[in-house]
């Protein structure tokens, strides 16, 4: 348990999942946070130790015990929620947890729409809690950090979510690529389901592999859409084929765009791609959690396992007149964990490297 005189004591709900146990190893070694609270009603009573012995070498995780998650209990015991729960359970925790001064960083995706009507079509339930969707920050550090280091609600991106819109939005905002015909392919590691027993998620079912699944209306286009839409400042409508592969983790993301600059010749195509080296500095040059490989690099999973970081490479295809956007990034840190991680160092004006690297 880390202790200092700028710690923040914090608590993660639904501890005992893949993001949650991410998260528990996330925050046990955080220079500036104190875990405090630990949520599993399967393991209450249970040490985090007894649950993780991969954490049994640090004193906290012989010393916490989970718990039934207890609005009163939770908040106070924490100032920092974390949520790793299930769409629509999340929202029944962050209602009350605000009420109770607490701020709340929800990894579901109860808060990451800012229409309850768009909720109800991808989600297939309404919202309960819509009243705080305006009030949700969309938790995308490299996009919105002023708003989240002001928030009470943090959405955390969904993996996929991140692994589009982060190569997607500056070529949207600087006008580079057509809105329209936009096609993105993603692959994602098993653990991207979620840690539950499930037919299709067996060793047997996954191992030697690979299936779409989720077409042609993946849940994720909602929150893509929606904040296409908003940097675009027009609807934006995109397609979207998620694939599972058999490996533990990792989310690898092939982008289909159309540049509105055609680029027939030698000259204009470098141009184009100078043009493109540009926008990619100038929005992610000094980040320190976004990779821009250079060279014949392309994105590779095995290259971000086990790091907040997220590759991006392009190709200009002269032959198609296409643009090729690739990322990678691990569906479990850069696209869950870590990343609200990085949300809450922004939030505290902490470093945002902080516990992450």
């Amino acid at each position: 348990m880390n202790c200092s005189d700028s710690s923040v004591r914090v608590a993660i709900v639904g501890a005992s999942g893949y993001s949650g146990e991410e998260l528990v190893r996330l925050l046990l070694r955080h220079p500036n946070a104190q875990l405090t609270a630990v949520t599993s009603r399967q393991n209450s009573g249970l040490t985090v130790a007894h649950i993780f012995p991969k954490f049994a070498s640090q004193p906290a995780a012989q010393l916490l015990h989970f718990t039934d998650p207890n609005i009163e209990a939770l908040a106070g015991a924490a100032e920092v929620i974390f949520l790793a729960l299930p769409h629509g359970v999340a929202a029944s925790f962050a209602a009350p947890l605000l009420e109770a001064g607490c701020r709340v960083i929800d990894l579901s995706a109860d808060f990451r729409l800012k229409s309850a009507a768009n909720y109800r079509e991808f989600y297939g339930q309404e919202h309960p809690a819509p009243h705080l969707l305006s009030e949700a920050v969309y938790g995308l550090p490299e996009i919105h950090r002023a708003q989240i280091s002001n928030a009470r609600l943090i959405a955390s991106p969904g993996c996929y979510p991140t692994s589009i819109l982060l190569p997607l939005l500056p070529l949207i905002k600087a006008g580079i690529i057509q809105t329209s015909g936009i096609i993105a392919d993603s692959m994602s590691g098993v653990s991207g389901a979620g840690r539950k027993a499930d037919l299709d998620y067996l060793f047997c079912e996954c191992n030697e592999s690979v299936r779409a699944y989720g077409i042609p209306k993946h849940r994720h286009l909602s929150e893509i859409e929606e904040q296409l839409s908003a940097a675009a400042g027009k609807k934006v409508i995109i397609q979207f084929t998620p694939h599972l592969v058999p490996v533990n983790r990792g989310i690898l993301t092939t982008l289909y765009l159309t540049p509105t600059v055609p680029f027939s010749t030698p000259v204009e195509e470098c141009a184009l791609n100078d043009s493109l080296s540009r926008i990619y500095s100038e929005a992610y040059g000094s980040e320190p959690f976004v990779r821009l490989l250079q060279g014949k690099a392309l994105p590779d999973t095995k290259n971000v396992i086990g790091t907040n970081t997220l590759e991006i490479a392009w190709r200009l295809d002269s032959r198609t007149g296409r643009l090729l956007v690739l990322s990678a990034e691990d569906n479990l840190l850069k696209g869950a964990a870590g990343q609200a991680v990085q949300s809450f160092n922004i939030l505290h004006g902490f470093p945002e490297i902080s516990g992450l690297i």
